[in-house]
């Protein structure tokens, strides 16, 4: 919770301080307009980043294989797209990082390890019994 509360509160200062910081070197209309250009910009590639992540998932589908990794990139482009909808530098910076291809397969690969382990831990520490079985009917169908 208190996660939540410093996010909710800290983002929006962060960006408050950057936008006068970077105002008050380029200028207040040239802020405006780097902060528009980054939106319209970003949205376009998260657009095509989308499409190249779902004919990877078509062609991934037609070797009848599970497309696990474009589903969590495409979830990770939308997020992206969000991020640089939203104005600010420091939400611009995050949403290009998870846009452009190397850095996106980084940072999931970074966190795919860590649930994969977790997965692996759990999975190791259980008893299974395997075994066959046949189904026996009595002669008389009882």
């Amino acid at each position: 919770m208190n996660t939540v509360i410093f996010l909710i509160l800290g983002i929006p200062l962060i960006e408050i301080y950057l936008f006068i910081k970077v105002g008050s070197e380029i200028g207040a209309l040239n802020t405006i307009l780097l902060i528009l250009t980054t939106a319209v910009v970003g949205i376009w590639y998260a657009r095509y980043e989308g499409f190249n992540t779902l004919r990877s998932g078509m062609s991934q589908l037609v070797k009848n294989e599970l497309p696990l990794y474009e589903i969590v990139s495409g979830a990770a482009i939308a997020f992206a797209a969000l991020l640089l909808i939203i104005p600010g530098f420091a939400t611009d910076i995050l949403g290009i990082l998870l846009i452009l291809p190397l850095t996106r397969k980084m940072i999931l690969s970074k966190y795919s390890k860590k649930f994969s382990s977790k997965k692996s831990t759990k999975d190791k520490n259980k008893n299974y019994i395997e075994g066959e079985f046949e189904d026996i009917e009595d002669k008389d169908g009882k």
